[in-house]
Formats: structure tokens, sequence, C-alpha cells
């Protein structure tokens, strides 16, 4: 799909993070954007860092999980926009860590209808509209976690390898209907968000221990880091450093013995020799996201 002025797009979960950077790197394109977000007290703020730019942006409360609300962020778009052409199923959280047998149920179930039936959601609310004018596309923001394991997240991993399966199907149908029509799967590693902070507010009863004791409190070093959430990090580990160059290194590059307090992406991300510690506007402004497979080759987004 190429981006063009007058377009209109939806993003979910777009009060912060890569669902924020994404509305922004819009409306500096000229797309009038209708931002969706759980978090009501968020959405002026974020509506407001997005004015001044050729591209509107609005907003309304949504939580992705329950359908109906995403039928009314539907109707909130087309009466505001006239009409909807991408729709950024961004929105999601993290679980807090612990070894696949010792999740809960609840987190299994707050993962699962947060992060994929969100996107469920979204693909069954808007894809009749795209498909009734002809053209749109869907960017669903899963995860480098939904490409490889990632120990102590198993309910986050699960659903990003899922909301990846879904993608690449998605595309093949909508494409099957029309060429104008498509889904790409963004899988970011890990970037500079909120997401953690976030997520400890939001936990529903028995999905978690005490957030504060596993370490879900803002600003707590070892608080749960996945792809999209965590501190960012410099070349030489200084919390809070700045350089926002994305990097990727080859396998001989990965330092050992580096695993002592990390999280269990980190821990993998040493293993394989990469460093996806990236800030969500550069993610975003450099493109730095996950290819969309299809087929034997693969596409950048």
């Amino acid at each position: 799909m190429r981006i063009e002025t007058g377009q209109v797009a939806v993003v979910t979960g777009g009060a912060s993070g890569i669902g924020l950077a994404i509305a922004d790197a819009l409306v500096q394109r000229g797309v009038n954007v209708m931002i969706a977000d759980i978090r009501e007290d968020a959405i002026p703020v974020a509506v407001d860092a997005l004015s001044g730019q050729p591209g509107r942006a609005a907003g309304v409360r949504a939580d992705v999980s329950v359908d109906a609300h995403l039928d009314a962020l539907a109707d909130a778009t087309v009466e505001r926009f006239g009409r909807v052409d991408l729709v950024c199923n961004n929105a999601g959280v993290v679980c807090e860590q612990a070894p696949t047998w010792e999740q809960r149920a609840e987190t299994w179930r707050w993962l699962i209808d947060v992060k994929l039936m969100g996107v469920v959601n979204g693909v069954r609310t808007f894809a009749p509209l795209l498909i009734a004018q002809g053209s749109g596309h869907f960017l669903n923001t899963a995860s480098a976690g939904g490409l490889m394991p990632l120990p102590t997240l198993a309910p986050y991993n699960a659903t990003m390898h899922a909301v990846v399966g879904l993608t690449e199907t998605l595309n093949a149908e909508l494409r099957s209907v029309s060429t104008l029509l498509g889904a790409t799967v963004l899988c970011p590693g890990l970037v500079d968000t909120a997401l953690g902070a976030n997520s400890a507010r939001l936990v529903p009863p028995g999905a978690a221990a005490n957030a504060r004791q596993r370490g879900w409190h803002a600003g707590q070093r070892d608080q749960p880091r996945s792809c999209g959430a965590g501190r960012h990090r410099s070349r030489r580990g200084r919390p809070g450093a700045r350089d926002r160059r994305p990097r990727f290194r080859g396998r001989g590059a990965a330092a050992g013995g580096r695993t002592a307090g990390r999280s269990g992406l980190e821990q993998v991300c040493d293993a394989v020799g990469v460093d996806m510690h990236l800030d969500a506007r550069n993610v975003v402004a450099n493109g730095a996201f996950g290819l969309r497979r299809v087929g034997d080759h693969r596409e950048h987004p």
C-alpha cells in the first residue's frame, strides 16, 4: 500500500509507544488518524501531540478485546473522516516473567484477549469495509517474539506467533479478493516504550502476582521486557543512554556472560548476537521492523 495525503488510518494502542509513533509518522505525511486506546486519560494528550501536522488526528476510547468497541471505533472513524484506508492493530500488553508452567490461566486469557483477539476483532470489523471500497491494508503489530522463543514470557510469545500466522493468512486471503488489499505484520525488537508500566496498571485480577514485588512498577530495572517494552540501552549497556541507531550484530559479536538480571528476550538476543533495543520513533522512521513473510520471499511493509 502506498501512503498518500488524504488517506485515513486507525491506530489501536495509539496513545503511546509504537502506536503513537506510527500515528505521528502518518499525520506528518498528511494522513488523517483516529487513535484508540483503553487509557481514556491518555487520548487527549496524544491527540494534542499529533496536532499541527498536515494530517488531522482524533481519538476514542476502545478496549480491543471487546468486539462492540471496535464496531464503535469504525463508526466513529467513518463519521469523522468519511472512510478507512489503513488499520493498524497495534494495541498490546505484556505479562510478568515466569516459567511457562507457572504462568497463570488468567494471564493466558488476558494476553489472548488483548494481543490476539484484539487483532481478530479489528480484522472482523474493518475487513468488510476495506473489501467493500475495494482497497485498504492491515498493519498488525506482532514482535520479534513472534519469530523466536522467549523464555519466561510464554503467553506473550505464543500470542505473537499467532499474530504473525494470522497476518500472513489474512494477506493471502485479501489479495485473493483484490491486489489493492493486503496485510503486513510488524515484528519490532526491544523498543523504548512504557508498555511494561502500562501493562502493570491494566493487569486484571488474578493475572499477575503483586506487580511491585515482581518488578512491574515503573522504573525498576528488571521490569518485564518484551518486544516493545523496556528501558533503552546503549551499546555499553548504560541504562538511559540514547543511541537511536538500529543495531543488528552478527552472531560472533554476542558477548558471553551477560545474562545476569536480563529478561528472557534479552538473553535470547545475546545468544543469537542481536542487539534489538530501539526507540519507538526511530523504529518507525527507519522502517526497522521485521519483514512480512509471503510465500518464499519477503517484502518490506
